[in-house]
């Protein structure tokens, strides 16, 4: 007998990672990095959840005699009568779409903020900032110039 497969559970678990994602993008934006701890495990439970899910569903279309692959069920998806399975399918891949490019933006966020924290460590264990600063007539001038001049 030919197992249904249905994308519902799929549709669940990516709209949960997406509002996951917004959550640490929020967090993120707002610097809020003890928060982003917490987060990540909720986004590996989902994570494992969807690939689970993704297991099951090869294991439906090997059953209905489909390839337990990609392929396998864009053949089973051409097959299908029902409006509904395709929506859905539709509606599943415009979730994982806009999960990608959050995931993306989050990526560069904290790309940022590691950045940013590598700054502050280097001018913490060098002992100096940057050392250049600009002067009234917009030429830069080193900070050893600048400390020099304030020794008069």
């Amino acid at each position: 007998m030919a197992q249904t497969i249905s994308f519902k559970q799929d549709i669940a678990l990516a709209d949960e990672l997406v509002a996951i994602l917004s959550r640490e993008q929020n967090n993120l934006v707002s610097a809020n990095i003890d928060a982003i701890e917490g987060i990540i495990e909720e986004k590996s439970v989902v994570m494992q959840q969807m690939s689970n899910a993704l297991l099951d569903r090869y294991k439906m279309l090997e059953a209905n005699r489909y390839e337990p692959n990609e392929a396998g069920l864009m053949q089973w998806l051409g097959k299908q009568s029902d409006v509904s399975v395709k929506q859905e399918w539709l509606g599943f891949q415009k979730l994982l779409t806009q999960a990608k490019e959050m995931n993306r933006v989050n990526g560069i966020l904290i790309n940022k903020h590691f950045n940013r924290n590598q700054q502050q460590l280097n001018v913490l264990q060098s002992g100096q900032s940057s050392g250049e600063f600009y002067g009234p007539n917009g030429q830069s001038s080193s900070q050893s110039f600048l400390r020099g001049s304030l020794q008069v």
